[in-house]
C-alpha cells in the first residue's frame, strides 16, 4: 500500500492571504487611475499581491517555464497527430530553440526546464539533466492496461513534488506549466471525463497536432474504454493516475500540489495541465486558488475542467500547439498587472478643511 495520500495536501495548502488581498483592493481605490478602468489587470494584481503576501505587489523577477515530458502507449492506436513514441523529438526541438515555446521563452527572457518523466526513447538521445528523473520508459496503453504501477505512480508524484521544491528553493516566483507528450491529451480527456462524470464524446478533442475524423473516432473509443477502467478507482487520486494517467501527468499533479504548499503561483497551459489540476483539486480544494488558466486551447475537456475549478482563461487566441506556449503568451499580462499595481501613483491626499474661527474684530 502506498505511503503517499494525496488527500493529506488538503491540510497543507492554505489560500492566498485574504487580508493582503483586501489591502491591495483598498490601495487600488486610492490610485490615480479610476477603479475598473484596467479590467482584469486589476484582479490579477490583487491575486498576485495575495499570493505574495505583499502590498504593493512585487515585480516578477524569476518566472520559469517547467515542461514535463512523456510518451503514452495509447498513441499506438493512431489517436495523435504525431507518431507514437516521438515525444523526444518535441523535447529536442525545445532544447535547440526551434519550438514555439522556445521562441516565446527567448522573447520573454524566461528559462525553460524540461523534466523527462516517461519518454519512450534511449536516454542517450537527450541531456542527462533532462532524462535523469525518468520514472519509466513510456506509459501503458490506458484502454487495456494501467498507465503505471502503484509504485511508479507514487514515484512520479514525488518527482513532481521534488521539482516544485527545487524551483521554490531557487527563488522561482511564478511557473508557466506545460507538457511535451504524445498521447497525453487522450489520458487528460479520460481523467477529466472521469472526474466530471461525462461521456467520452463530450471531452474528446483533436489534440495539439490535429487529427482527422477517423483518428478522432479512434481516440473517442480509447477514452471510452479507458473510462471503464477509471471509474472503479475514482475514490483514490493516486490509483486514478496509475490507471489512466501517466508518468508525466502524475508528476505534474504532484508539482501543482506542492507548488500550492510552497505558495508558488502557476499558470496552466492546455488540457493536460488542466486535467492534472482537476486531480489536484479533488485532493485539495484550496489548491486552484494558486493557479491561473493561461489560455483556452479549444479542447472541450479543458473547458470542462476549468469550469469545474472556476478558472477563467486569460487568453483565447486559438493556440493549440501546447507545450506551454499559450500559458507563456499570458505571462506578459501577469507581469503588466504586477507593474501597474506596484508603480501607478496614489492620489494626492485631500487637504484638511480649515476649521479655525476668524479672529474677532477689535
Amino acid at each position: 500500500m502506498s505511503s503517499l495520500n494525496l488527500d493529506d495536501f488538503s491540510d497543507l495548502i492554505e489560500r492566498p492571504d485574504s487580508g493582503t488581498r483586501r489591502d491591495a483592493e483598498e490601495r487600488r481605490e486610492r490610485l490615480t487611475v479610476p477603479p475598473g478602468s484596467l479590467g482584469r489587470l486589476d484582479e490579477l494584481g490583487e491575486w498576485l499581491a495575495a499570493a505574495q503576501g505583499a502590498v504593493p505587489v512585487k515585480a516578477l523577477k524569476q518566472p520559469r517555464v517547467v515542461l514535463f515530458a512523456g510518451d503514452h502507449g495509447v498513441a499506438s492506436l493512431d489517436v495523435s497527430g504525431r507518431p507514437a513514441g516521438s515525444a523526444h523529438l518535441l523535447v529536442r526541438a525545445a532544447l535547440e530553440g526551434e519550438s514555439p515555446v522556445a521562441v516565446l521563452a527567448r522573447l520573454a527572457d524566461v528559462p525553460v526546464r524540461i523534466v523527462d518523466a516517461g519518454l519512450d526513447c534511449d536516454p542517450a538521445l537527450l541531456p542527462d539533466e533532462v532524462v535523469r528523473h525518468r520514472v519509466r520508459r513510456g506509459s501503458g496503453r490506458i484502454d487495456i492496461e494501467d498507465a503505471l504501477t502503484a509504485t511508479e505512480a507514487e514515484m512520479a508524484v514525488r518527482l513532481g513534488m521534488a521539482i516544485a521544491d527545487e524551483e521554490a528553493d531557487s527563488g522561482t516566483d511564478l511557473v508557466v506549466l506545460g507538457d511535451l507528450s504524445v498521447g497525453g491529451t487522450t489520458a487528460a480527456a479520460t481523467l477529466i471525463a472521469a472526474l466530471c462524470g461525462t461521456d467520452a464524446s463530450v471531452v474528446t478533442g483533436r489534440g495539439g497536432a490535429g487529427i482527422d475524423d477517423l483518428a478522432w473516432m479512434r481516440k473517442c473509443a480509447a477514452v471510452r474504454d479507458a473510462l471503464r477502467r477509471a471509474r472503479p478507482v475514482l475514490g483514490d487520486q493516486l490509483e486514478l493516475l496509475a490507471a489512466v494517467g501517466g508518468a508525466d501527468l502524475a508528476a505534474m499533479t504532484g508539482f501543482l500540489l506542492q507548488s500550492a504548499v510552497r505558495r508558488m503561483p502557476v499558470i496552466l497551459d492546455g488540457v493536460v495541465s488542466a486535467a492534472c489540476a482537476l486531480v489536484g483539486q479533488r485532493a485539495a480544494f484550496r489548491a486552484p486558488d494558486w493557479w491561473l488558466a493561461g489560455q483556452l486551447s479549444g479542447e472541450p475537456a479543458q473547458a470542462k475542467a476549468l469550469d469545474r475549478m472556476a478558472l477563467n482563461p486569460l487568453l483565447d487566441q486559438g493556440v493549440t500547439v501546447g507545450e506551454g506556449s499559450g500559458a507563456l503568451l499570458a505571462l506578459p499580462l501577469v507581469r503588466a498587472a504586477a507593474a501597474l499595481a506596484a508603480e501607478l501613483p496614489e492620489k494626492a491626499a485631500e487637504p484638511e478643511p480649515d476649521t479655525t474661527e476668524p479672529a474677532a474684530a477689535e
